[in-house]
This record gives C-alpha cells, structure tokens and sequence, in this order.
C-alpha cells in the first residue's frame, strides 16, 4: 500500500537553505506531511551564490531513490534539480516501473543569482523523457527563488492530502501568499561588508595591503571578501586596496618636493625598485617620468 502521506523529493542540497532539499523538508513539514528524500547534487554556497558543484553518481542517486521507494512507496515525488543524463536515466526508469500517482516537477535551469546550472544536453533530456512523465511542471517563477520552491513543495502536499489538482494548485498560492516575509531568503549583507572594507582600507592602505588583514579585521575569510568585491565593485579587494594606494602616491608626487624614496617608504615598500615596478604596472610609466610630465 502506498504511503499517500509521504513526498519523496529527489533535487540538489541548497546549504542557505532557500531552496532544495532543505527548504523542501521544510515546506512539508510546516504544513503538516512527512518528507523523504534524495539528493542529486551538493552546492557550496552562500548569499552571493554557488562556487562550486559535487554532483552525486548515479548510482548513489539511485540507491537513495531504491530505499526509499521500496519501503515507504510515497505517492507523490517532487523533482527539482537534475545535472546530469544519467541522474535522469535513473529517475525515468524509477517513474516508469513504480508509477507514482503524482510527479510534480520544478524545473531548475538557472541559480536565483542567474549562474547557469545545467547543460543544454540535459535540459533536452529532460524535455524530451522527463516532462512527458509528469503531472503537474511548475512554470510560473514567483519573485523569489525560495517562493518558487514552497510553492511547488506546497503543491505536492496538497496533492499528498488527496486534493484535485486545481485546488492544490490554489492552496499553495495561498500558503506562499501568508509566508512570504519567511521566503525571501537569508539576509545578504554583503553591502554592508563592502562598506565596512572601504572604510578600513581608507584608514589602512598606507600601512596594510595586504587581504587578508583587512579579511581579519572584518571576521570573514579572504575568498568571501573577494566574493563581496567582485560582486559589488567587479574588483578584487587586492585591486581596490592598490587604487587607493596609487591615488595617495600621485598625490604625493604632485603636491609635495618629497624624494621618490622618501614616497616609497612611507607607503611601505621594501625598496625603490618595488616600488617603481608597482607604480608602472598601474600607471604605465614610473613614478619619476608621471612626475615630471605632470
């Protein structure tokens, strides 16, 4: 006998939580169902978006689908991100030989930050063997990517509860209506980081231009810090530190008669040479030619 309570979903794990696996077991079980799962892919993300994927063999996928399907036999199953043909060979043949009553599919193409997430060789898959499969394919994109994937976990357990579709398709809107400050996601404040590095970097550069000191200061790791620059000023924070640095150093050799070592110095260089290298790289020239031609 089908367990007609159970929503097995098969998709990524989302490590904010917004989406995925969690926010699915989440939806579910607010709502009062019982969740069973298997994941397909594992992100490492954050607010700013994923850096790198571990999509799970195949085989994995399968035996995780094959332990539960045996034992629990959900009614309906959820699917949210599939990477790879062979994942969707698996989920095929698991929806062909087990025929669940529903499929409720989310398709997921495209990060809530635009990353491309799937290859056109799966998506053609997916259209081809997938869709003909499903009950119901969620097209509407709600604002947010965490309203998108309560809407459709709601569905499959409004489905779960013996609801018709239409009226399952109505009462998720209503659920995702009421929870909508709860599914906008985790707070970004990568804004307010940005700020607080330039205000560090603006105190600092003359003495410290180095990241990782400045990621110190701010508690965060160098690679985060990076992340926030790229995104806000599509600048490293090693680019920014030394914009300012050359800012001050030009300023200096137009405004005061100090020594072009003196200059060097004072801004921290080991030598002269360093220094000159540093100044051309940026500038084209070196520091006594922008000197005498300004």
């Amino acid at each position: 006998m089908r367990n007609i309570n159970a929503i097995l979903t098969i998709t990524g794990s989302d490590s904010t939580g917004g989406s995925g696996v969690q926010a699915d077991i989440n939806t579910i079980s607010a709502l009062g169902g019982c969740a069973v799962s298997a994941i397909t892919s594992i992100t490492m993300q954050n607010t700013l978006g994923i850096q790198k994927f571990y999509d799970l063999p195949a085989e994995i996928v399968a035996g995780q689908i094959e332990a539960i399907v045996n034992d629990v036999q959900p009614a309906v199953i959820k699917i949210g991100l599939l990477r790879s043909v062979a994942v969707i060979d698996v989920i095929v043949d698991v929806l062909q030989r087990y025929k669940p009553r529903y499929v409720v599919y989310d398709p997921i193409f495209v990060s809530s930050k635009g990353e491309k997430l799937v290859g056109d060789n799966v998506v053609n898959e997916i259209r081809r063997r997938l869709l003909p499969l499903c009950t119901i394919v969620i097209e509407q994109r709600m604002a947010h990517h965490g309203q998108n994937n309560a809407y459709s976990s709601a569905i499959a357990y409004y489905l779960s509860q013996d609801k018709p579709i239409d009226e399952a398709l109505e009462s998720a809107k209503a659920y995702v209506n009421s929870r909508k400050p709860m599914l906008d996601g985790l707070y970004d404040r990568s804004s307010e980081l940005y700020s607080d590095f330039i205000n560090n970097v603006e105190k600092h550069f003359f003495t410290n231009s180095d990241v990782a000191y400045y990621a110190d200061v701010l508690n965060v790791s160098p690679r985060y810090l990076a992340q926030v620059c790229k995104k806000i000023a599509n600048k490293s924070p090693k680019q920014i530190i030394d914009d300012y640095l050359i800012a001050a150093i030009r300023q200096q050799l137009l405004s005061t008669t100090k020594s072009i070592q003196e200059i060097a110095f004072e801004y921290g260089f080991s030598s002269q040479s360093h220094f000159n290298k540093f100044f051309k790289k940026s500038m084209g020239c070196t520091p006594m030619q922008f000197r005498k031609n300004s």
